[in-house]
């Protein structure tokens, strides 16, 4: 039977009925536009149905036949979802742009509508007043309970009449405001004014390597514009992996300064424009939060983390302020005595000379360049190399296939075993930039790992992608250290979702708390550094010898160097987040944002501001993309995992029993409460002490 059509010719589709494939898993490269907005809408109804079953049935409410049916209803929903959202992302396609838009209000509307159920409600808190009297409830039911009742309040179930209704308004005109802020940024990717056309000329400084990608850049937009290529033109865009290796290495400052500039004034002005969303969405969401009786939406938002409040936040964020600000100001004090050797003594650091005066001071100090550790880092060789971490650490075995469909040919899809031979989950892999793709790298899943009663498992399809540069004719893709880092980065995430072994679904794989889920993610980065990890497969691609201690060292030494600036430019977005978001009074519609983005960032700016230039109308971390109130986490996870491999130092980077601890807190999900898990694992809270040590600011 063919996905189009079934043997009696009626028209089927594989998102509502599911299909005949491996695992379960989807045929990713022919769903049709059509298909997911049928499946979405299928899916609603279906759902809608299961609530139905629920509320309308004669039984006293209790935990299996109201929370765990809940958490168990909408398989085909999630399933459309999970697929359309990752193929917008990934692809950048306009007519699955075109559908999310389409179907996102009836999505808004439909989780409303469950949150705003009263009957539901009603049978959820009976459930969770008579708690105490189920004993048949486990830890993991009781926080499945909790975290339910708790989502319930704060979805504005506990709201009455008028204000049920204007909760309901607020959440459908927030989910178009952030849909509407991330399409505009994923459509600058392909707004010709981000671009710089140049000649080899222009180029002075820029590594043979990143040349080729930038010719292949234009030849690949000339022959889709139909225009003439004399082969003269090179392409550099704002956008990854373009734009960091320009910065870093271009000598000619004024070219510097025009793509900085290009890049900082995205999502202001035109068509793309962001400045008055974004102010829609600060505000909307302030009006949601006074509406559930808080001051703000991060008092609001921060219930359901480790940080629990904003005060918390700031005193976190305070306390790294104090500690790298003098730091931070010598890098740079220093960075530009040594560019004045060059430019003259009247040369002032900008922010367009900070990745290029600081790469030659490192290279001249340390004798190091980005580009002395690539030729260690071949693409095959490096997915062996990180895939064979979580072999060291825990037994998982990889093996790529080919019996999985794939939403586009780059893909490489791998079954993922544990030790003993037992399928643990799918990983899609997708490395290669290409145009429309959203920029970045991200984790994400077309299925979560759950169990039913009988403890049967259902596998998760986890994937990882980047923005690589795809290779030039037949020579070898080589990683950057911090794209290898990156690609470490995102596959912490993927192990918490491939190693997850909850039940329920709410309570899998990566629905853990913002700011401790970046844990794992980040936790991996630590053995970018380490020989005896590089040692298995950093091997130079020509003569096969090792990576050398000595460059690893210079590279220790030298990521220590911009440690402090690093850290406060994080501090900057952190922020700039909390300024947003504990507003007690709406923006104007002529409110200054570059005099509000000074005020948030000033006790942390690390350059002046730059007229015309601003960060907030494509900071789509906290405007779409879920880190609304949360951006702090990335620096909250960074102390816990620093700690956490401080750990692996004193019984060995590899010590089986410090990873099988590990491991515990990859595989519990949000079953135990996370604060508790690391307590359990560490045998203390982490402190910002190991974090301070390992960038070099405490000795």
């Amino acid at each position: 039977m063919s996905f189009a059509a079934s043997a009696t010719g009626a028209s089927t589709n594989p998102l509502i009925e599911g299909a005949n494939l491996p695992y379960g898993t989807m045929p990713l490269s022919r769903l049709t536009p059509s298909q997911y907005e049928e499946g979405i809408m299928e899916g609603i109804k279906l759902q809608n149905q299961e609530i139905d079953a629920i509320v309308n049935q004669r039984s006293v409410p209790t935990f299996e036949n109201t929370v765990v049916a809940l958490d168990r209803s909408g398989e085909v929903l999630t399933r459309s979802i999970l697929a359309l959202s990752n193929l917008e992302n990934a692809s950048g396609d306009e007519q699955i742009m075109n559908v999310l838009a389409k179907v996102t209000p009836a999505l808004s509307e439909h989780s409303s509508n469950i949150m705003l159920n009263e009957r539901l409600w009603e049978r959820v808190k009976q459930v969770y007043e008579n708690k105490d009297k189920d004993t048949s409830l486990t830890p993991e039911d009781k926080r499945l309970l909790n975290k339910t009742y708790l989502g319930f309040i704060l979805s504005g179930a506990d709201l009455k009449g008028e204000e049920r209704e204007k909760f309901r308004r607020l959440n459908s005109e927030l989910s178009d405001l952030t849909l509407k802020f991330g399409q505009n940024v994923s459509n600058g990717m392909k707004d010709p004014s981000r671009r710089m056309w140049l000649k080899e000329s222009d180029l002075a400084g820029i590594p043979e390597s990143i040349k080729e990608s930038y010719r292949e850049a234009a030849k690949e937009v000339l022959k889709q514009e139909g225009k003439n290529d004399d082969g003269s033109l090179y392409l550099v865009t704002v956008f990854a992996p373009s734009y960091q290796p320009f910065m870093k290495y271009a000598d000619r400052r004024d070219l510097r300064e025009q793509l900085y500039k290009l890049y900082g004034s995205r999502n202001i002005g035109g068509d793309l424009d962001n400045t008055a969303i974004l102010k829609d969405i600060a505000n909307v969401r302030l009006e949601i939060a006074k509406l559930m009786g808080k001051k703000n939406f991060a008092e609001y938002q921060l219930q359901t983390t480790m940080a629990k409040n904003p005060e918390t936040v700031v005193d976190f964020l305070e306390n790294l302020r104090k500690a790298y600000t003098e730091p931070m100001k010598s890098e740079l004090l220093e960075i530009e005595k040594y560019a004045q050797a060059t430019e003259g003594k009247d040369f002032k650091l900008s922010a367009w000379d900070y990745s290029y005066w600081s790469d030659k001071l490192k290279n001249d100090r340390y004798a190091f360049n980005d580009e002395d550790m690539k030729p260690y880092f071949e693409l095959n060789n490096t997915i062996k190399g990180v895939f064979g971490l979580a072999t060291k650490l825990y037994g998982y075995k990889f093996k790529e296939t080919d019996k999985i469909d794939k939403y586009h040919p780059d893909v490489k899809v791998y079954e993922v075993y544990e030790k003993d031979g037992t399928l643990l989950g799918v990983l899609y892999a997708d490395f290669f930039y290409r145009d429309g793709k959203s920029p970045g790298a991200w984790m994400t899943e077309f299925r979560g790992e759950t169990k039913d009663d009988e403890g049967n498992k259902t596998i998760p399809l986890i994937s990882i992608v980047c923005n690589f540069s795809k290779p030039v004719g037949n020579a070898p893709v080589l990683l950057t250290p911090y794209e290898v880092e990156t690609f470490l980065h995102e596959f912490g995430h993927a192990l918490h979702g491939l190693s997850s072994e909850a039940k329920y679904a709410s309570l899998s794989g990566t629905n853990v708390d913002h700011d401790f889920v970046e844990l794992f993610s980040q936790f991996n980065e630590n053995y970018l550094t380490e020989k005896e990890f590089l040692d298995g497969f950093a091997k130079h691609y020509k003569t096969g010898k090792k990576m050398p201690q000595s460059l690893i060292d210079k590279f220790v030494k030298s990521s220590q160097f911009g440690a402090a600036y690093a850290c406060m430019r994080q501090l900057g977005f952190g922020y700039l987040d909390m300024a947003y978001h504990t507003i007690e009074n709406p923006m104007r519609a002529s409110s200054d944002l570059a005099e509000f983005e000074k005020k948030a960032q000033d006790p942390v700016r690390c350059f002046e501001a730059v007229e015309g230039c601003l960060t907030s109308p494509s900071f789509g971390h906290i405007f779409s993309g879920g880190y609304a109130a949360g951006y702090y986490g990335y620096k909250w996870a960074e102390s816990l995992d620093a700690d956490a491999f401080a750990a692996f130092k004193e019984s060995g980077i590899f010590n089986p029993k410090t990873a099988a601890k590990f491991r515990k807190m990859l595989q519990a999900g949000d079953t135990v409460d996370p604060t508790d898990l690391y307590i359990e694992f560490r045998g203390k809270k982490a402190t910002v002490d190991a974090l301070m040590e390992r960038d070099g600011i405490k000795k």
